[in-house]
């Protein structure tokens, strides 16, 4: 039998010849990876391979079909979802983390940094008391902050919940509008979805704090538990703030564990014309936010700020482990100095959350701050900001358009309108998937008190002006094509 043979390639060459194809995919000048002329699928697809094609052949497959065809997320007018593409020193942060330090743990560079970006990004968003750890994303950071309410909570009627279970009925209090990572932390927990209280909004978003009051005042009445509130520092839907100061002198006056979840929203607070919006934080117990919606980073990439550390360590503990604890000597007080990466694991994130593998996230964060500073963050945050106050001044005072809620943050919420048209819902939706399949401009849309809705998301480092007057212009002349469809 033939002896198989490893193939390493030159590594600087590679990286170069992918740098290059990654620079072309960044013209967007491709057509979309479902294009009817696309024929990628039956390139790609085979049986497992049983011998190597060695890797320049898996480069040039990489840079002919697979590149070429990636996601239109990094797109300039990509304004779906709350993510966008990687700045350039966040890719060439998690390159660097990926070869030098695979894990974050350990005496390393990548070790420190993580505790440190921690700091910086802490004090950048207002939480600078708060200590933190990093998780994959949103879902993990809420799971994470909640996991350290739950502790919280049973701890002070005397249970040790992560340790011996729960041992009674509890509520989380969260809005209408809350992401649906809450309910699914409810379950993960151990406490169920259905543990979740959902409370009443205004027409603007907000959680109405009368209907919070009343869902707590029940609970206590019926001997449930009251464990933490949820409220939102921009939602996904419109970008709402709930008003935290209210909520959380609530949360402090009933003694229940204040959260708050900025995975989107929390950056807005660099913003001085809103900064009073997120009075309030100072009271929270955990708050949460997502470098890789707003920030530009790598998506997987979420951090969760708390008050005391140590709970998430009680909480989230693995309890000790031969192969772990006997592997190196961890540094305590007349402990020998340190001499080497392996004699001590650094900051224990482990134990503070779900995730024992997991990469060096700090780096991103760090690198990001490092190259434009807080001051270059606010300036990209206010340039959103101002983008979605553009789309609603022009849709106030034009005729074929409606405003259906006032944006707070980088969110507009609005639509085409044509008083011939019965069923602006559907109008809209028509208007919505061809500005898609245009490949240009691609909001989402959402439901606003019960309207549907354009819904364009700024959040990308490459977000620039212009863009908000060309979406607009797009959604003016396909809404007019397809109003007239209908009357011809």
């Amino acid at each position: 039998m033939k002896k198989e043979k490893a193939e390493t390639g030159n590594f600087e060459n590679l990286l170069s010849q992918i740098g290059a194809g990654l620079d072309q995919f960044q013209k967007f000048e491709h057509q979309d990876a479902l294009h009817p002329d696309k024929t990628w699928r039956k390139a790609l697809d085979g049986p497992l391979p049983a011998n190597g094609v060695g890797i320049e052949k898996v480069t040039e497959i990489l840079l002919e079909k697979i590149i070429p065809n990636g996601s239109p997320v990094g797109k300039p007018g990509f304004t779906s979802f709350i993510t966008t593409g990687a700045t350039t020193a966040s890719t060439l942060a998690t390159t660097a983390a990926s070869i030098a330090s695979p894990q974050r743990y350990l005496g390393t560079a990548f070790n420190f940094i993580e505790e440190l970006s921690l700091k910086w990004l802490a004090e950048m968003c207002g939480v600078k008391t708060m200590e933190g750890v990093y998780s994959s994303g949103g879902s993990v950071a809420n799971l994470i902050a909640l996991g350290a309410a739950r502790q919280s909570a049973f701890e002070k009627i005397g249970v040790d919940p992560a340790a011996d279970g729960l041992s009674r009925k509890v509520s989380i209090y969260a809005s209408q509008e809350c992401h649906h990572t809450i309910q699914r932390s409810g379950g993960v927990l151990g406490l169920g979805r259905r543990a979740i209280k959902r409370i009443a909004c205004d027409r603007e978003g907000r959680m109405k704090v009368d209907a919070l009051l009343c869902a707590i005042e029940e609970d206590r009445q019926a001997g449930i538990l009251p464990m933490a509130i949820v409220a939102n520092a921009g939602t996904t839907n419109t970008g709402a703030i709930d008003p935290l100061l209210a909520i959380g002198k609530i949360a402090q006056k009933n003694s229940i564990w204040f959260h708050i979840d900025g995975a989107y929203g929390l950056p807005g607070i660099l913003d001085d014309r809103i900064q009073e919006l997120y009075h309030g934080l100072e009271l929270a117990d955990s708050v949460i936010v997502d470098p890789h919606k707003w920030l530009g980073a790598s998506v997987g990439i979420a951090a969760t700020f708390v008050k005391d550390r140590e709970l998430l360590l009680r909480a989230f503990t693995q309890e000790p482990a031969d192969y772990l604890e006997g592997s190196v000597d961890q540094m305590t007080e007349g402990s020998p100095i340190v001499e080497h990466s392996l004699d001590d694991f650094g900051i224990p994130y482990f134990d503070y959350g779900v995730e024992l593998s997991a990469p060096c996230r700090g780096i991103v964060m760090w690198a990001m701050l490092k190259e434009i500073g807080t001051e270059g963050m606010r300036q990209r945050i206010k340039r959103h900001n101002d983008m979605a106050q553009q789309i609603a001044q022009f849709t106030r005072e034009h005729p074929q358009l409606e405003l259906l809620i006032e944006p707070t943050l980088s969110i507009c919420c609005f639509r085409y309108t044509d008083d011939r048209v019965a069923d602006l819902d559907s109008l809209n939706q028509k208007l919505h998937r061809q500005l898609v399949r245009e490949n240009q401009y691609m909001p989402s849309t959402t439901r606003v008190n019960g309207k549907l809705a354009l819904r364009p998301c700024y959040v990308g480092a490459q977000h620039e002006q212009p863009q908000a007057d060309e979406l607009l212009a797009a959604v003016l002349r396909i809404g007019s094509n397809l109003a007239a469809e209908l009357f011809v």
